[in-house]
């Protein structure tokens, strides 16, 4: 093989190697980084992971919010009116949080099947619902309390 072809073949080799390394460590970072949304339903069927971060949402059960009188910790039952689960939390909750409002929950399914959250996002205003808890309930056939089912009409 002629030695100028051969240092192509190489160059070309040694930059195959370096894409196919950094699309591997890219793939690594994304899958280790990634968030799955997973309904209660979801959970309490036992689709979604133990001890894997993952987001999960509904609709706060009325009556269900307790807090711990000597810290910060907080529980509460989230819904999509097929099925519930449990979410603990440690911190102080969002000013919008509130029962019977749609909240999504960053955290890990421990081994009980009650999600153990660091973060709580509760809604932005009366009529902003997360696209997720809105589509699952919509799966679940509920609509969210004071959820519009007609989109409004521009005059």
């Amino acid at each position: 093989m002629n030695p100028l072809r051969r240092k192509r073949l190489l160059i070309i080799l040694a930059i195959l190697a370096g894409v196919g390394i950094a699309v591997g460590l890219a793939m690594s970072a994304l899958r280790e980084n990634i968030n799955l949304f997973y309904t209660p339903t979801q959970i309490a069927n036992g689709e979604a992971p133990l001890d894997t971060r993952i987001r999960a949402g509904g609709m706060v059960e009325q009556g269900s919010l307790k807090r711990s009188g000597d810290s910060l910790d907080v529980t509460f039952v989230v819904t999509d009116f097929n099925k519930a689960v449990t979410i603990t939390y440690r911190g102080i909750l969002p000013d919008l949080f509130r029962e019977g409002q749609g909240i999504v929950a960053l955290g890990k399914l421990n081994a009980d099947g009650v999600v153990v959250a660091d973060e709580v996002l509760a809604k932005h205003d009366e009529k902003y619902m997360p696209p997720e808890v809105t589509k699952a309930l919509k799966d679940s056939g509920q609509s969210a309390p004071g959820a519009n089912p007609q989109p409004a009409k521009e005059g």
